[in-house]
């Protein structure tokens, strides 16, 4: 291995890029005998790769019986508007999309409400299974207005995020949301996808992102597996009452 990256951070990528792919959870990582053979490195430098994945919460390590791949498990702020693959790219994790459906459809009531369209307009409905580290994390029902719709779905949509495809391909800053969560079941359609049995407990988000001139361009209905994400988020306190408050 040569590179300006230190040697226990070219390990710890090269093993993040596995996990998902011949690495799942559950699985034994190899041991470290079998890691410094395989990099050509020390053992200080494997073990220092491994204390970093489990810092990160991929990796568990068991007195006595090694190193083994953990369920993700994350704390995602809601203090910005950003997509899954922003998300992911900010603790380095690989994503990828596995889509499940692309068309056109008449849009719903709920979703010509959120659109601002008009009763019998058509609508590019999206469902993708959105993974990180190959592990399946959320299930993302997207519409969008048919003209911009009609574009994205032309793109790459395993590899491609739709706000990047908005903003830097066909010139549709997203500027804010609006979001709505729920304490949620899956049901049976959204638990095969996240690899869950049906009524496991979910996020459900409704999402409406807005563009120029508060024109409303993307509407999601997402579900999160619940035991593998906590949103957070701080808020200030109204007025000035409060301030000095203990």
């Amino acid at each position: 291995m040569s590179s300006d990256v230190p040697l226990y951070a070219q390990v710890e990528h090269a093993l993040v890029a596995r996990l998902g792919v011949d690495l799942l959870p559950g699985d034994r990582l190899p041991t470290e005998d079998e890691l410094i053979e395989e990099f050509g490195v020390s053992r200080i430098t494997v073990r220092r790769a491994i204390q970093n994945l489990v810092g990160r919460d991929l990796i568990v390590t068991k007195r006595g019986q090694g190193s083994f791949v953990a369920t993700p498990s994350f704390r995602q702020p809601l203090d910005a508007l950003t997509g899954f693959v922003e998300d992911m790219d900010a603790r380095g994790l690989p994503t990828r999309a596995r889509v499940v459906r692309v068309e056109e459809v008449q849009a719903p009531s709920e979703v010509r409400e959120a659109l601002q369209l008009s009763l019998g307009a058509k609508v590019m409905h999206i469902e993708r299974v959105r993974l990180a580290a190959g592990h399946p994390l959320s299930f993302d029902d997207t519409y969008l207005p048919i003209d911009l719709g009609r574009l994205v779905a032309q793109d790459d949509l395993e590899n491609e995020q739709i706000f990047t495809l908005l903003e830097d391909r066909y010139d549709t800053p997203l500027l804010e949301a609006a979001y709505a969560l729920q304490a949620s079941t899956a049901e049976a359609k959204i638990a095969e996808a996240l690899q869950v049995a049906e009524g496991s407990a979910v996020f459900r988000i409704e999402r409406t992102s807005l563009t120029t001139g508060q024109r409303p361009v993307d509407y999601e209905i997402l579900h999160y597996r619940g035991d593998a994400i906590t949103f957070t988020t701080r808020l200030p306190r109204s007025g000035t009452k409060a301030e000095g408050r203990q």
